[in-house]
């Protein structure tokens, strides 16, 4: 190994030392940088992690878009009195807070909060364009950055101060619609994971003492990682009436009687790049899916003198018919660097297909392609080239899927007391399964001896413990069970 490849490695273990290994991959495959000296919980974000964004960007606003939702753009600091109009906004975001309170050299006469998320600024807004049953279902998305200055322990893109994200908004004249909204965005976050980012999830609910400050029902899609925490992926929020009372979201219905509206809310950030990395990654580098690579593709060519002008040659017909078939691909073509150095570069990078050209390929009409999961080549025709790169796109997508649902699998296990859950939970890590009898004060139990927490229970049309004639008791204190719960530790 020469010492460029030595700097080139990873030098972490992913089992061993997850933590550790990840943030050495981000800032190794050039995805992202630490912030400033100064700036804790901050992070700058390199294109080739920008484009990864993107691609959730664009596969989820699309969906957004054929769900008649249109993108908005609201400011990014919020009155203090817009905040305190909704009090449990107030009280379940105010340690998170960052506040504006000089402009210039010029103090404030009003504190003005950095969004740590946008309903209070939103709403208002809402209650101007909405007169009449006519107008709703309204419904308004923005992509956007929030700041929540958490004391917690920070990780690129799982948890900085600063994220980016998206957040939308709707009104409906009924709660069953809104619900219906809810539902809708939460199955659409359930597709960024499973058909995009190749990674499996967990669908339910939070428990009541979890669910976004003020609203009726939290949503969420949990994601299992390798080191056996969980990743909130993504929330949906029915929020009921409440926000709308707090900011007079208001409409005539067809009678002409005044009616209070029913919101949602719900948002995916970039946390999704976080589970992205950790879940497919391994000690080689980064690991992605076709769908969202930035390169899908890297020809490695490789001549000797005499074969140099033939060999490139081809490569060169072989990288056009794949761009002009949309494939995103690079030919490296560097003089300065040997075959074996760029594997292992493109390897880091995390790029999901490497097709060999030689004098071999040259003179048979073949090619040699190289799947970046588990190194698998295949020797396969020239010719339709473009429809054979898709066709192992398929397959790679297929081997990253398999191995994150086989992960998940064997990581939902189920206890039925104290001793069980915590040795379980200390033992193997992921989700645990138990009877719970819907108080907080056991979760805390729990999460104060092992710092695990009620990550979702089922819907309640999906949980047999709601309204069961049968008697279950709670897993941790022993008196009727009213639910069920998955406790797991988490990011």
């Amino acid at each position: 190994m020469t010492e460029d490849d030595q700097e080139l490695g990873i030098t972490e273990s992913k089992s061993h030392n997850t933590g550790e290994w990840y943030a050495e991959v981000v800032q190794k495959a050039g995805l992202a940088n630490y912030g400033p000296e100064g700036m804790s919980g901050f992070i700058v974000t390199r294109p080739r992690g920008y484009a990864l964004w993107e691609a959730v960007q664009g596969f989820l606003d699309a969906k957004f878009k054929e769900t008649d939702v249109q993108n908005a753009y609201f400011p990014m600091f919020i009155p203090e009195s817009y905040l305190e109009r909704e009090k449990d906004i107030v009280e379940g975001f105010d340690p998170e807070v960052a506040w504006v309170t000089q402009g210039g050299h010029e103090e404030l006469e009003e504190r003005l909060a950095v969004r740590p998320t946008s309903e209070s600024i939103i709403a208002p807004y809402m209650a101007q364009w909405i007169r009449s049953h006519r107008d709703l279902p309204l419904r308004v998305n923005q992509w956007c950055s929030v700041v929540r200055w958490e004391a917690t322990e920070t990780k690129p893109f799982f948890r900085t101060k600063e994220f980016l994200w998206q957040e939308g908004h709707t009104a409906h004249e009924s709660h069953e619609e809104a619900w219906e909204e809810t539902m809708t965005r939460l199955d659409q976050y359930e597709s960024v994971y499973e058909d995009l980012l190749a990674i499996p999830v967990l669908r339910g609910q939070k428990p009541d003492h979890d669910k976004f400050p003020g609203a009726h029902t939290t949503t969420t899609v949990e994601a299992l990682m390798p080191d056996g925490k969980s990743v909130q992926g993504g929330t949906s929020h029915h929020l009921g009436q409440s926000f709308a009372e707090a900011f007079d979201i208001t409409y005539s219905d067809e009678d002409e009687e005044e009616r209070v509206a029913h919101t949602t809310s719900w948002g995916l950030s970039w946390r999704c790049l976080g589970a992205l990395i950790m879940t497919h990654s391994d000690e080689q580098g980064l690991v992605l899916p076709p769908t969202v690579a930035p390169t899908q593709v890297v020809i490695v060519p490789i001549w000797q003198a005499d074969t140099k002008e033939d060999v490139l040659e081809y490569a060169e017909g072989v990288a056009d018919d794949l761009a002009d078939a949309g494939v995103s691909v690079e030919l490296d073509d560097r003089d300065e660097r040997n075959p074996g150095f760029k594997f292992n570069e493109h390897e880091l990078n995390g790029v999901p297909l490497r097709i060999e050209i030689g004098p071999h390929e040259v003179e048979d009409g073949e090619l040699t392609l190289v799947h970046r999961p588990d190194g698998e080549s295949a020797v396969e025709d020239r010719e339709d080239v473009a429809d054979t790169v898709r066709s192992h796109f398929d397959e790679i997508y297929g081997k990253l899927y398999a191995a994150a649902e086989e992960n998940l699998d064997g990581e939902v296990r189920e206890a039925d007391d104290r001793a069980s859950i915590l040795g379980t939970l200390g033992q193997h890590g992921g989700y645990v399964k138990t009877p719970w009898c819907g108080d907080e004060a056991c979760e805390e139990e729990i999460k104060d001896q092992i710092a695990a927490e009620i990550v979702m229970v089922p819907f309640e049309d999906e949980d047999d413990l709601v309204d069961a004639d049968h008697e279950e008791t709670c897993g941790v204190c022993g008196e009727a069970a009213e639910r069920t719960a998955y406790f797991a530790k988490s990011y």
